[in-house]
């Protein structure tokens, strides 16, 4: 059972994830560039623990790695009862989304990640794709959100999902949207690993 980016600031705790896992897989901060697309003085930077990722940067390297972003900004306590408070967790921001990630979830279907996530109403934010599906249910506020050339429009209490695979974006119709995000992958996604947490099935 994890607790995510509360005890470190979502820097150091990405440097050290960062480090780890280009570790485990043999690859060099020149080859994780290429990959990712990001410099290698910025790399460099991010494993230090210095910097301030974005949204961006990290389903990046996400996507470069081939792990769940929940692999780069988690760390893993165990503990019987879970409390996570949004207000202790630091910030992962793009250009029109803020995300704090309550909880990271491995099952033998598959691993999920929970979001408290906030729309600005002062740009678009585009993704390019990753893998899964994404389940969003508004609390406040509404969100646009565009995947596969189709346009929803949510309010409060409504619910949409969609596999995340292709370009999608989100939009604040007017005002600031609060919702939340759960990040659903299949298990040959991300196959879980020998001793990872998880709750039983």
């Amino acid at each position: 059972m994890l607790r995510a980016v509360a005890a470190m600031g979502a820097g150091r705790l990405l440097g050290t994830n960062l480090r780890m896992r280009r570790d485990e897989q043999g690859i060099s901060l020149s080859e994780l560039a290429r990959r990712s697309g990001i410099a290698k003085g910025t790399l460099s930077q991010l494993e230090s623990g210095a910097g301030n990722p974005t949204i961006e940067t990290v389903f990046s390297l996400s996507n470069a790695l081939g792990v769940p972003v929940s692999a780069l900004l988690s760390e893993s306590p165990s503990a019987e009862l879970v409390l996570v408070r949004s207000a202790d967790i630091d910030v992962l921001s793009g250009e029109a989304i803020d995300l704090r990630m309550l909880r990271r979830l491995e099952t033998p279907g598959g691993l999920f990640e929970v979001y408290n996530q906030e729309v600005r109403p002062d740009a678009v934010q585009q993704s390019d794709g990753h893998p899964g599906t994404e389940h969003h249910i508004v609390l406040t506020g509404r969100l646009r959100i565009t995947s596969r050339g189709r346009t929803e429009e949510l309010g409060p209490g409504d619910y949409l999902a969609f596999r995340a695979g292709g370009p999608h974006g989100y939009e604040a119709v007017d005002g600031l949207v609060r919702s939340v995000l759960l990040l659903e992958y299949p298990p040959d996604a991300y196959p879980i690993t020998p001793g990872s947490p998880h709750l039983p099935g």
